[in-house]
């Protein structure tokens, strides 16, 4: 077996070993068997949504127990294909087996991190809102470019993007966006990317040509659950009605059809405009529930929290993450070091590395502290 085929299996029963870890494998039939004993009970179904949630449990844990169970198999398959191509000196099989490991390898490193996201909400579609910063017109145009960049990467994914809210810069870009992107797990990926992105160019509206620095904010946030209840009173809010700014369909400038709703006891205000009137309201109360579950998210998670509120203003010490132009090329994200040299592939949607990296980050501080309290 070459070196690098060795190494492969290395990595890949390493990553078995996360999975099996995360999964409490010696548990994971005993608690199937209860899952199928509950479905069975005659009166499940009086509670749709009970039902559901438990469906849903069920399934995660059925897919997680078939995921280690395939990559197991596959990698002992390949392992013996060699070591039967090797005894009868046949290079064709030993090379396929080969080849196999090295993308299983691959598929094992993906689930590895999948299995990482098991927050209560990771499994959640999110919404995602971008705003530009310090800067002016630099900053509007570096949030079209964010938005563009994660929409890329939301539909690499093969997630749904649809936008909520925008606003039109005064010369160029955008003020500010808001989405809904929904798919396996899209809030629990994108929710290490909340906070200031920082970059550095030469300005393309600087006839100086200078380099110029701008910023802007981030923020994810997860889609509530139907399971999950969020009492809002109707007294602490105000819904406003306004026409859109934005590019959009027929209605947009002619009818106040745009929503904002704003939450007194927060001073959360949310908006939606690419919809009628109806659903912009439908749309704007779901996305300040979402915002208000978020809030509770982070008080149970002091280190989210803790960034929360240190997140400060779109501007210089606040940023997460740099890109720069010129005069180099890099990205590097300021709270692992994760970087790369690969600006376009980044800008062009490929954040994976870096959400990885982060959540590799959150999952190691979160066992050392479950360590430190443990003593």
């Amino acid at each position: 077996m070459r070196a690098e085929v060795q190494n492969s299996v290395t990595a890949i029963e390493k990553s078995l070993d996360l999975l099996k870890q995360r999964l409490g494998w010696e548990t994971a039939e005993h608690r199937l068997e209860e899952f199928n004993a509950r479905t069975e009970d005659p009166e499940l179904w009086n509670d749709p949504a009970k039902a559901q949630k438990l469906m849903r449990e069920r399934q995660m844990l059925v897919d997680a127990m078939d995921t280690y169970k395939s990559i197991k198999q596959d990698l002992a398959d390949n392992i013996e294909m060699i070591e039967l191509g090797e005894m009868e000196e046949d290079a064709e099989v030993v090379a396929d087996a080969e080849e196999a490991i090295l993308a299983l390898e691959k598929t094992a490193a993906e689930k590895e991190l999948e299995a990482l996201l098991d927050g209560e909400a990771d499994g959640n579609d999110t919404f995602l809102e971008i705003n530009s910063g310090a800067g002016g017109t630099e900053s509007c145009d570096w949030a079209s470019m964010l938005a563009r960049m994660y929409v890329r990467w939301a539909e690499k994914k093969g997630y749904t993007v649809e936008l909520q809210s925008e606003s039109a810069g005064d010369e160029a870009g955008i003020k500010s966006a808001a989405y809904k992107i929904s798919g396996p797990n899209a809030y629990g990926w994108l929710k290490s990317e909340s906070g200031v992105h920082r970059l550095v160019r030469i300005s393309p509206f600087d006839s100086a040509a200078k380099r110029h620095t701008s910023f802007c904010s981030v923020w994810v946030y997860p889609v509530v659950d139907d399971n999950i209840e969020i009492e809002v009173n109707p007294a602490d809010i105000r819904i406003d009605t306004y026409r859109s700014s934005g590019a959009g369909g027929q209605h947009v400038n002619t009818t106040d059809s745009a929503v904002r709703i704003t939450h007194a006891p927060t001073g959360i205000v949310v908006t939606s405009s690419e919809k009628s009137q109806h659903q912009n309201r439908d749309i704007a109360m779901k996305a300040l529930k979402s915002r208000l579950y978020q809030m509770e998210l982070d008080k149970r998670n002091a280190a989210i929290n803790e960034a929360h509120e240190n997140k400060g203003d779109a501007g210089w010490g606040n940023q997460i993450r740099s890109y720069v132009l010129q005069p180099y090329q890099m990205v590097k994200d300021l709270r692992t070091n994760h970087e790369t040299s690969d600006t376009k592939g980044v800008l062009d949607g490929d954040l994976d590395g870096f959400m990885a990296a982060t959540l590799a980050m959150d999952v190691a501080g979160k066992s050392r502290s479950e360590a430190q309290g443990e003593d």
